[in-house]
C-alpha cells in the first residue's frame, strides 16, 4: 500500500562538519588547492595555445584534460568552500542534481580523454611514419570531442536516473559533494536494480577506456623491447610516464568508488578517496606534466621572455 511521503526539496551535504575545531584550517587548505590547481591548469592551457612548438597531439589532448580539472575541481571547492566559510551546508535539489551532472560530465570525460591519450603515445611509437595521417587535427578534435559528447551523455544520463527515483527523507548526504553512490544512500525503497544498473554503466564506462589503455600500453611496451639500444628506449617510453601516473591514480580511485555495491558505501572513508580524486589530482596534473617535460618548460621561458621589458 501507497504510504504518506515527503518530497525532499533539499539536501544537507555533511561533509567535515564533524570536524568543528579544523573548519577554519581546512577553508585555508582547499582554498590554496584550489587556487594552485586553476592556475597551474591554467597556465597550462594558455601555454599550448600560444606556443606553436606545443601545437601537437599530445599538447592538444593535454589542453583539454587541463581545461577538464579546471572545471572539475571547480564543481567541487568552491561550495566546499562555502560551507566551510559560512557552516551553512544546504544545497537545494536543483542544485544537487545540477552538481552531480557536471562531477560526472567531467569524470566520465576524462575516462575516455586518457583513453584518447594511451592511442596518441601508441600512434607515436608503435606507428611513427603513419603518425601525422593517424592523429591529424581532425582525428584529434573528433576523439576530443566524442570524449566530451560521452561525458555530457552519462552526466545528463545518470543524474536524470538519480532525481527520478523517489527522496522520502532522511536529506543528509554523508558527504561533501553530491555523488552518485551517496545520494543513492538516501532514496526509498529496494534500489537493488537501480543499484546494478549503475555499476554495470559506470564498469562498461570505466573499464572498458582502461582496457583500451593497458592494450595500447602493451603495444607500446613490446615495440619498445625491440629498440636495440638503451638510449633508443628510454627516449621513446620518455613522454608515456607522466600520462601513466595520471592513469593510475584517476582509474585506481574511480574503480575503487564506483565499481562496488552501494552496500559496501563507507561514509567515513569514502568521501576521503573522493577527495583525493576530486580535489588532490586536479592539481598534481600541471606538477606531473610540467616538471618532468623539458617542452613545457621551455615554452613556459619563451613566454616569460615574451612578457619581459622590451630592450632600448
Amino acid at each position: 500500500m501507497p504510504t504518506n511521503t515527503s518530497v525532499v526539496t533539499e539536501f544537507i551535504l555533511v561533509g567535515f562538519s564533524r570536524l568543528a575545531d579544523l573548519q577554519g584550517f581546512l577553508f585555508s587548505f582547499f582554498l590554496t588547492v584550489y587556487l594552485l590547481t586553476v592556475a597551474g591548469n591554467l597556465l597550462i592551457v594558455v601555454l599550448v595555445s600560444a606556443d606553436a612548438a606545443l601545437r601537437t597531439p599530445m599538447y592538444f589532448f593535454l589542453r583539454n584534460l587541463s581545461t577538464l580539472e579546471i572545471g572539475y575541481t571547480s564543481v567541487t571547492v568552491p561550495l566546499l568552500l562555502h560551507h566551510l566559510l559560512t557552516g551553512q551546508r544546504r544545497i537545494p535539489r536543483s542544485g544537487c542534481a545540477l552538481q552531480m551532472f557536471f562531477f560526472l560530465l567531467f569524470g566520465a570525460t576524462e575516462c575516455c580523454l586518457l583513453a584518447a591519450m594511451a592511442y596518441d603515445r601508441y600512434a607515436a611509437i608503435c606507428q611513427p611514419l603513419p603518425y601525422p595521417l593517424l592523429l591529424s587535427q581532425r582525428t584529434c578534435l573528433y576523439l576530443a570531442g566524442s570524449a566530451w559528447a560521452c561525458g555530457a551523455l552519462v552526466g545528463l544520463g545518470h543524474t536524470s536516473f538519480i532525481f527520478s527515483l523517489p527522496f522520502c527523507g532522511p536529506n543528509a548526504i554523508p558527504h561533501f559533494l553530491c555523488e552518485i553512490q551517496a545520494v543513492l544512500q538516501l532514496v526509498c525503497g529496494n534500489t537493488s536494480l537501480n543499484e546494478l544498473q549503475i555499476i554495470l554503466a559506470a564498469a562498461l564506462l570505466i573499464l572498458c577506456p582502461f582496457g583500451l589503455i593497458l592494450g595500447s600500453y602493451g603495444r607500446i611496451l613490446a615495440t619498445i623491447f625491440r629498440i636495440p639500444s638503451a638510449a633508443g628506449r628510454l627516449k621513446a617510453f620518455s613522454t608515456c610516464p607522466s600520462h601513466l601516473v595520471v592513469v593510475c591514480l584517476f582509474y585506481g580511485t574511480a574503480i575503487f568508488i564506483y565499481i562496488r555495491p552501494k552496500a559496501s558505501y563507507d561514509p567515513a572513508s569514502d568521501p576521503l578517496v573522493s577527495l583525493f580524486y576530486a580535489v588532490v589530482t586536479p592539481i598534481l596534473n600541471p606538477i606531473i606534466y610540467s616538471l618532468r617535460n623539458a617542452d613545457v618548460k621551455a615554452a613556459l621561458k619563451r613566454t616569460i621572455q615574451k612578457m619581459g621589458p622590451a630592450k632600448i
